[in-house]
């Protein structure tokens, strides 16, 4: 009888979907590793296909993709591709979504409403993934909706670090509206900075409209940072910013994780209350969305390590300090 050896060893691999390959090819440069080629195609009735070129059995595979536009088909994608590793044999199978989709309806605010954050989860599970990792999410209790792990990164390390230099006795940190509280509120804390509020009214039945009702704190000549997860079509950024300019504010700087920048965005935030834009490139940002004043940092080296300790089982959590 042949004698069975048994190999221990782990093995990682990284796959990516056509969304955003760049920033997975950046991950992969961060982790010394290369991406595992898949032969993805659209058919001519937008039906997809993914198959990888090598054996993928018994590894810890990470999916990566970004949900960019349009939205709907890379969420399939990434469907498809995490069962088709489901179905190669992959040991453990984790979803990668910088910017998780859906992450808006994470609640009913009127009746008859989807929650469709848990939709998405439901459907990532039920695709065969153990865990999912994702970048702020834009409500914490998103990682309640997915029947596994949920590793949720912060941005907010690599945002403050560009802001190291800011005056603290000039700045004020600025929640743009009373979900964000929490989080500008660390920021402040952070910065060693004053926090203000912005109250904001937005009616359920319009999208992307917002009407700034009033500024809680001192933001009259002060440089205001305003902190926030996305900027969508930055009409809530730039109708704050209006209002910090008009309650004497002296500089307006605007940080926001993912640049999901939907028309008219690249316009409002070249606005002349907008003194300048950082954002993280947690979505693809072409050249013609890009502006003067607009600085992108790079997301990577944090998946990265968050990658690295997954695979290596170690802690997700220290990464941040507490900040989480």
């Amino acid at each position: 009888m042949a004698e069975i050896k048994i190999d221990g060893q782990k093995r990682l691999v990284l796959v990516s979907g056509r969304a955003y390959p760049q920033l997975a090819k950046d991950i992969a440069v961060e982790l010394g590793s290369e991406l595992v080629h898949t032969d993805a195609r659209t058919f001519a009735n937008g039906e997809i296909y993914a198959r990888y070129d090598e054996s993928v059995r018994g590894c810890d595979a990470f999916v990566i993709q970004s949900h960019t536009f349009p939205i709907n088909e890379w969420i399939m994608e990434q469907l498809i591709m995490v069962d088709a590793l489901k179905r190669a044999s992959a040991k453990r199978i984790t979803v990668v979504a910088p910017f998780y989709p859906y992450a808006r309806q994470d609640k009913k605010g009127r009746g008859r409403e989807p929650i469709s954050a848990r939709l998405i989860a439901d459907l990532f599970h039920a695709a065969g993934a153990d865990r999912i990792m994702s970048v702020d999410l834009h409500a914490a209790q998103i990682q309640g909706f997915f029947d596994g792990p949920v590793d949720h990164l912060f941005a907010m390390p690599v945002l403050l670090e560009h802001f190291a230099d800011l005056d603290p006795s000039t700045l004020t940190v600025v929640s743009p509206d009373m979900g964000r509280v929490r989080v500008a509120d660390i920021w402040s804390d952070k910065l060693g900075a004053p926090l203000a509020i912005i109250h904001k009214r937005r009616d359920p039945r319009v999208h992307n409209q917002v009407e700034v009702r009033e500024i809680v704190g001192e933001v009259k000549g002060r440089t205001c940072l305003i902190v926030d997860d996305m900027i969508d079509t930055g009409r809530t950024i730039a109708k704050a910013a209006e209002a910090l300019k008009a309650h004497g504010a002296t500089r307006v700087i605007v940080a926001a994780t993912h640049a999901v920048f939907s028309p008219p965005a690249i316009d409002l935030l070249q606005s002349e209350f907008i003194d300048s834009v950082v954002v993280t490139d947690t979505l693809p940002i072409p050249p013609e969305e890009r502006f003067d004043t607009l600085t992108v940092l790079p997301i990577a080296p944090l998946i990265a390590r968050a990658i690295s300790a997954v695979f290596n089982d170690g802690s997700v959590t220290s990464m941040f300090d507490g900040a989480a």
